[in-house]
């Protein structure tokens, strides 16, 4: 997915990793309509969601969309997402989390956007992302819609 952002660059982004628990799931629960969001997304990138799987859900909850998932360590997330982000190639791929784990995968990436949602977000994250907003479905639809992203991180 190739983006022109007018007055900032142009990057082909190719790979979306999300962190699952309060950026994709709620409650180790996600959505359906977060599901069809990116069943529709996968035509244009690669999807990997990085997890420690806190609620034990991932599997099940992921069984029917077309994701690959990885489980992280409980104990050195924030740098085994960073390590995924950098193995896939920071420069093409976008990072979507809320945690304090999330913090340097979303630094890693070309795009960081950071989740407030329900169970809000860690401060540090919001102030590393390029993109803030309420929820994972705002995010994805984001992503389907290229000018909206245009629009949001044009200077």
């Amino acid at each position: 997915m190739k983006i022109n952002i007018p007055n900032y660059k142009e990057i082909d982004i190719k790979n979306i990793v999300l962190d699952f628990n309060g950026t994709l799931a709620s409650e180790g629960v996600v959505k359906q309509s977060t599901k069809s969001l990116l069943n529709e997304l996968k035509s244009k990138l690669n999807i990997f969601v990085v997890t420690a799987d806190t609620f034990g859900t991932v599997k099940e909850e992921l069984r029917d969309v077309d994701v690959k998932y990885h489980i992280i360590s409980k104990g050195s997330g924030s740098k085994d997402k960073e390590d995924f982000v950098k193995k896939l190639s920071k420069d093409n791929t976008i990072a979507i989390g809320n945690g304090h784990n999330d913090i340097l995968m979303i630094k890693a990436a070309e795009i960081g956007i950071c989740i407030i949602g329900s169970e809000g977000c860690f401060t540090q994250t919001l102030l590393n992302s390029d993109i803030a907003v309420n929820d994972i479905d705002q995010a994805l639809k984001l992503l389907l819609n290229e000018n909206k992203l245009i629009a949001t991180l044009r200077k």
